[in-house]
């Protein structure tokens, strides 16, 4: 395993320290859960947000310049 040092704004710190307390956990700990979380286990990037704009509806693709149309238009 590495070490590497890395520099923080005050208020940043404080919310990492506070975040390994609360779990009573160390700070690397902590730092090492948010670098997997953001870049991914194992170099792969997971997209949480996968599917979040999911509607259920099948037609979207084809309905698209319908749907956008409707958003854009001057509201009265």
């Amino acid at each position: 395993m590495r070490r590497t040092t890395v520099k923080l704004p005050d208020d940043l710190d404080a919310r990492l320290r506070h975040e390994a307390e609360r779990r009573g956990v160390t700070i690397a700990d902590v730092t090492r859960t948010a670098l997997e979380q953001h870049l991914g286990a194992g170099g792969r990037r997971h997209l949480s947000a996968a599917a979040v704009g999911r509607s259920g509806h099948s037609d979207v693709s084809e309905r698209i310049e319908e749907i956008l149309a409707s958003e854009i238009a001057p509201s009265r």
